[in-house]
């Protein structure tokens, strides 16, 4: 059940985007501002509204962090925001000068894309504030962008149809067409789902454009193996272009916004709706789900933003759950280890959790002995499924804290092997990465390029000890 809990009726003209993190909202809007609210109470913050472009806002986003805020206009700048203060720490330019379209932090809030009218795409360095590498769309202007979980690669939609993934070295990787009339929005979720008889892992992409249509897409992507975009299904219900859409935190909702004024919520893995919302009085042009609370944001062109509250409690997915580094883990701020609780089920420990100002370096360094006498956890399940989901962090990331060896990373993906086989060039290999390889017909070694006398695959009981021992001894 999805209940109007509050409409923000502050701008003066068409709302254009909406955006979370784990503790604000901010709306832009055709009549050149930003606005930003407090979650807490739905009140602007002192700051707000953030002025400063000279034409219409298109789009806003916030870092993973929640510290920065990006904002993107007619005008042909990105402004970058200090979001706790309101400052403008940059305007970024887009080099051709034209109307910027969408911007996006990467999940590590190290880049910043843009895209703009002119099919033009900037990824920027967030540290030096200048660009990174560019590129540009064969036709059309870009209006779409949505990042993996992992970083490891982003997609772009443009208003010709296309939709392209670009690597995180811009590299154009894959291009196709989507919607005959013109891409409008896309998301990818962050949980990835497996799709196949081998476990193989997908992200999950949705895009939606003029042609009244949803599609649900999988994107499979290692360095080794390159990139596969393939269809997955097409929500109906929508009876005019749909403007945007936005998976929830935990992926298993889907929702969208159209020009019939409506707002339709799906369950992903069945394609049905669950709602339909018909609070708007003109195009729905924006929606959002907040990453820590069962919160909805939509936005129109009748200037207004509904605040939409779910009855049933829904796992979180913030965007700390994606980062697998441990020096990305080590620099979580206090609202990065929220969005990572949530994501983990534990979202009543939030409160107690800031209240005791653990951050990323904090959050690593708890023991069983801490949660007990400092944070006062009483419950002993509790606390077990605390440290659990600690130590599950330690492994995924240890592999990026230190050197690992090499004989202990698959050659297809290049992560460290949790079930390492033997195949019949006599290499060791991950084994849902084998055989994925196998099942797209390759009879080749992945290393060598020759035939392989056999697709049998051996499990390396030898190499899954050395790697578990090594993994103690990291622990130590």
């Amino acid at each position: 059940m999805a209940t109007l809990i509050h409409a923000l009726a502050d701008h003066s003209d068409d709302v254009n985007y909406c955006a979370f993190s784990s503790s604000c909202l901010a709306t832009c809007s055709l009549d050149k501002t930003v606005r930003v609210y407090s979650l807490d109470n739905f009140i602007e913050l002192p700051y707000s509204p953030l002025k400063g472009h000279t034409y219409a806002v298109h789009c806003c986003c916030f870092s993973p962090s929640g510290q920065l805020l990006a904002s993107c206009s007619t005008d042909g700048t990105t402004a970058v925001w200090d979001a706790r203060d309101g400052q403008r720490l940059a305007a970024l330019e887009q080099p051709s000068g034209s109307a910027v379209r969408v911007c996006r932090f990467s999940p590590d809030s190290a880049y910043l894309v843009s895209g703009a009218a002119d099919g033009s795409v900037v990824l920027w360095n967030m540290q030096t504030l200048k660009p990174y590498r560019s590129g540009n769309v064969k036709d059309g202007s870009l209006v779409a962008c949505a990042f993996a979980p992992n970083g490891s690669f982003f997609v772009t939609g443009s208003s010709c149809g296309d939709v392209t993934i670009w690597d995180d070295k811009m590299r154009c990787l894959h291009n196709e067409k989507a919607h005959d009339l013109g891409v409008t929005c896309c998301d990818i979720s962050s949980r990835q789902i497996s799709d196949d008889d081998h476990g193989f892992r997908y992200f999950q992409m949705a895009s939606c454009g003029q042609d009244n249509q949803i599609k649900l897409w999988l994107i499979s992507f290692a360095h080794f193996l390159g990139v596969e975009l393939k269809y997955k299904c097409t929500l109906d219900g929508h009876s005019a272009p749909v403007l945007a859409c936005a998976f929830s935190c935990d992926g298993q909702m889907l929702v969208s916004g159209s020009v019939d004024k409506c707002v339709i919520i799906y369950e992903t893995s069945t394609g049905s709706i669950l709602h339909t919302l018909s609070q708007h009085t003109r195009y729905v042009t924006t929606c959002a789900f907040a990453p820590c609370s069962p919160l909805l944001a939509t936005g129109s062109m009748d200037k207004t933003v509904n605040i939409w509250q779910f009855d049933l409690r829904q796992p979180c997915a913030g965007n700390a759950a994606g980062n697998d580094s441990e020096e990305t883990v080590e620099a979580w701020s206090e609202d990065d280890v929220s969005a990572w609780l949530c994501a983990q089920d534990l979202a009543d420990l939030v409160g107690l959790f800031k209240m005791n100002n653990i951050d990323g370096k904090e959050l690593l360094k708890l023991t069983k002995e801490s949660l007990t006498n400092e944070l006062k956890i009483e419950s002993l399940g509790l606390r077990s499924k605390v440290l659990q989901k600690i130590e599950e962090l330690r492994t995924k990331t240890i592999s990026a804290a230190v050197a690992v060896p090499d004989e202990f990373l698959c050659p297809i993906t290049r992560e460290l092997m949790k079930d390492p086989v033997i195949a019949a060039d006599g290499y060791s290999y991950e084994k849902d990465a084998i055989g994925n390889w196998l099942s797209k017909k390759r009879r080749s070694s992945p290393m060598t390029n020759l035939p392989l006398p056999s697709l049998v695959l051996t499990p390396n009981r030898t190499l899954k000890m050395a790697i578990s021992r090594w993994l103690e001894t990291q622990h130590k």
